[in-house]
């Protein structure tokens, strides 16, 4: 089967992939029947029996996901189904984000996994969303990092852009980024920068650095991004004068919703947050069911 046409072209303006998501859904669900059937759905529903089910929020929180859970309502024979609220949207808790209606068999073996995926974005679009409000009033962006769940990061940097958040890169070969291994089998933040810049001259590169003296050599070196690595927020303030603009400069490491603003205030351009995606706690989401005679 494939996904119904409006939800395809909703997951494509989401720049989300219908046939990855599909496969996702059918995978999660077969897990979820480790290869037998609902035993008590079976057992307790008849099988003509038809439910409404509204899918609620218990807390507030930045809804994210929506059209990810439509693909498992679909994948599971729910073709009859409204989205309520909008990916990105803040809502209170109780409200409704998707009302559903169909086999209640079917919705059961739905629930679960659709419940799993939209708890999980919107976790992070939460958090991420927190993240953005405490730099407001400043130009520094929250950008996400590659501490994603295994074969979940398009989904979960989706959920950050949801929130407000930006997207470092998705993958090794997207660009690259010579961190502190690098620099040392290479023998240096020149020469690291140097080879691949010969190897991959149209790749962006980012260079990871943990002094201002390490700083001023992969500026010289040509570095147009620089991560600054776990320094506190008067050395990246003094990174940045330093800088003089010359760079987009990156700060990571020790970052909490605390101290956000400060580190924001010095004047980087990004603050690097991998709890957005590794830490983010599930959104409380439930569905309800509406029984019919």
């Amino acid at each position: 089967m494939s996904l119904s046409m409006k939800l395809q072209t909703s997951l494509r303006a989401l720049d989300l992939n219908p046939n990855a998501i599909l496969k996702l859904a059918n995978e999660a669900i077969a897990e979820d029947l480790a290869g037998g059937i609902d035993l008590t759905s079976t057992a307790t529903i008849a099988e003509t029996q038809l439910s409404g089910a509204l899918f609620r929020t218990r807390s507030e929180g930045a809804i994210s996901g929506l059209n990810v859970a439509a693909a498992v309502l679909e994948a599971c024979g729910i073709l009859e189904y409204e989205l309520i609220a909008s990916e990105g949207e803040f809502v209170k808790a109780g409200a409704t984000l998707i009302r559903a209606h169909g086999s209640t068999r079917k919705l059961l073996l739905a629930e679960r996994t659709s419940l799993n995926l939209l708890g999980r974005l919107s976790g992070i679009s939460t958090l991420t969303k927190q993240w953005v409000a405490a730099v407001a009033g400043t130009n520094t962006k929250i950008r996400d990092t590659r501490k994603t769940t295994p074969l979940m990061r398009d989904l979960e940097k989706f959920a950050v852009r949801m929130g407000g958040g930006t997207n470092h890169r998705m993958s090794l070969s997207d660009a690259a980024l010579i961190k502190d291994n690098h620099i040392l089998a290479a023998g240096g933040v020149a020469k690291a920068f140097a080879a691949i810049n010969s190897a991959y001259p149209e790749k962006l590169i980012e260079v990871e650095v943990d002094s201002l003296e390490q700083l001023e050599e992969a500026l010289a070196a040509g570095a147009k991004f620089v991560l600054l690595d776990n320094m506190s927020p008067e050395k990246c303030a003094k990174a940045v004068a330093l800088n003089a603009g010359r760079a987009k400069l990156e700060a990571s490491g020790g970052l909490t919703l605390v101290n956000a603003n400060a580190y924001a205030q010095t004047g980087v351009d990004f603050l690097a947050v991998g709890a957005l995606t590794h830490s983010a706690p599930v959104l409380d989401i439930g569905l309800d069911f509406e029984m019919e005679k």
